[in-house]
């Protein structure tokens, strides 16, 4: 099987499932993971530009795709040539299993994939009853974003204990934020991803400053792994084992 794909996190998720790095003929400049399972398969463009001549031209019995990540005139223009596609929608970590089964059967790598959802579900069953501060995990600067709830990213935060306020329940997932909301909505601490930008904890500290500025509480910041926060897949249980940690420390002073 001759397989393409357009989502990071999914690249890695397939090297984890057992996929022969011979058989994945193309991916985006961002499947950085394993370094040895990507380092000589193609670059087929970004993950909202892909080249669809380039696809088409790798032969793919398959293209992995994202619903969130990849637009989806790229789906339309696969089917249109007539490759197949599997496209992941997964907004929760809980719905991870269930993906990567479906995953599995596609590629024949059932046993493996079986084993990822069976760990993933013990995870999520065994964490336990903790309400962790009021974090918003901060994805982008220019301008400010956060991570809603309804998004994979801060729904993971909630599922290790955390509590993320929804900024903009009628928006797009992504709020853009000001140091009244951090104010409103009793921000205790901003978790700063490494991705898509790179926090830095200076950066941070001066949204914290525009909030003390205002005569809120100063929050506290945290730089957090990016890719523990938005790579979902086999990755979900690194995700969920680094913030249910995080959230314990926090809890108890240990951070």
């Amino acid at each position: 099987m001759r397989v393409i794909s357009l989502v990071p996190s999914l690249t890695l998720t397939l090297a984890e499932l057992g996929l022969d790095a011979s058989q994945i003929v193309g991916r985006t400049p961002w499947c950085i993971h394993p370094e040895s399972f990507v380092k000589d398969v193609k670059v087929m463009g970004g993950t909202k530009t892909p080249n669809i001549n380039k696809l088409r031209d790798a032969r793919p019995d398959l293209v992995i795709l994202d619903r969130e990540e990849n637009p989806k005139d790229v789906y339309e223009a696969l089917n249109e040539a007539g490759i197949e596609t599997f496209v992941s929608e997964v907004e929760h970590p809980s719905e991870v299993p269930d993906m990567l089964i479906q995953l599995g059967e596609r590629l024949n790598l059932e046993a493996k994939a079986n084993e990822l959802a069976r760990s993933i579900r013990k995870e999520l069953e065994g964490i336990p009853q903790q309400e962790g501060p009021i974090v918003l995990p901060m994805i982008w600067h220019e301008p400010l974003m956060a991570v809603s709830p309804k998004k994979y990213s801060g729904a993971l935060l909630e599922a290790c204990g955390f509590r993320v306020p929804d900024l903009e329940p009628n928006g797009n997932g992504y709020p853009v934020v000001s140091p009244e909301q951090i104010i409103e909505h009793n921000v205790e601490g901003l978790l700063l991803s490494s991705e898509p930008h790179e926090f830095s904890k200076q950066e941070g500290e001066a949204i914290c400053d525009a909030v003390e500025a205002l005569g809120g509480q100063r929050p506290w910041t945290k730089c957090i792994d990016g890719e523990a926060l938005t790579w979902f897949g086999s990755h979900t249980l690194t995700g969920l084992r680094t913030f249910i940690a995080l959230c314990k420390d926090l809890k108890t002073g240990d951070v």
